[in-house]
């Protein structure tokens, strides 16, 4: 009974750790699938612009 005791909680500790990293990785995915996110026209172009520029210089 103590063996699957154990087991169980180290399953469980093991779920909870592979969703905490899968779920950043998850969530881009699905914003990329879905088409949200800041678009490249407007406020969004100006902000992508800018931001290769600093990574440039």
């Amino acid at each position: 009974m103590a063996a699957l005791v154990s087991s169980a909680i180290l399953s469980l500790r093991l779920l909870m750790l592979t969703g905490l990293l899968m779920a950043p990785i998850g969530a881009v995915a699905y914003t990329k699938a879905a088409g949200l996110g800041v678009g490249k026209h407007g406020a969004g172009l100006v902000l992508f612009v800018t931001l290769q520029r600093q990574a440039m210089s």
